[in-house]
């Protein structure tokens, strides 16, 4: 794995990411998530499975986090790329990473979001849930 510097040697679904949240467009989703792709949250133990639910998390989180989210730094290989994030929060600061793994064509088929401090997680996971709807973060 190398640090990348560059968006050109960067693999077409992590561009494809990046410019999902740049434009903070969830309509940009479709073409990048697999059907059987997997969401493993920060919030919640158990995996969310399939295509939907990943989108309206995915959703949510460009919303909750897309104003103030910048990526420090990130590093990738083939089929897989760690994208180090920071946002403030209403104050709180977050620090986390994002695990993305795709597919020979280029759609995720797993995205794993881990996040620290405490203090943060908890004001992610209150925002997150107020996006989703009360019970579903």
């Amino acid at each position: 794995m190398g640090l990348s510097t560059s968006m050109s040697d960067q693999p077409a679904a992590l561009r494809h990411w990046h410019a999902v949240v740049t434009s903070k467009n969830p309509d940009l989703l479709g073409d990048l998530l697999a059907d059987d792709v997997v969401f493993r949250s920060p919030a919640v133990f158990a995996a969310q499975e399939g295509k939907a639910l990943t989108a309206s998390y995915l959703s949510a989180a460009l919303k909750v986090l897309g104003p103030s989210l910048r990526y420090v730094s990130q590093w990738h290989d083939d089929a897989s790329a760690v994208l180090e994030f920071e946002a403030d929060l209403d104050c709180v600061y977050v620090q986390g990473v994002d695990i993305l793994r795709w597919n020979a064509e280029g759609q995720l088929v797993s995205f794993t979001v881990m996040v620290r401090p405490l203090r943060g997680l908890q004001k992610l996971v209150e925002l997150m849930a107020l996006q989703l709807g009360a019970g579903q973060a």
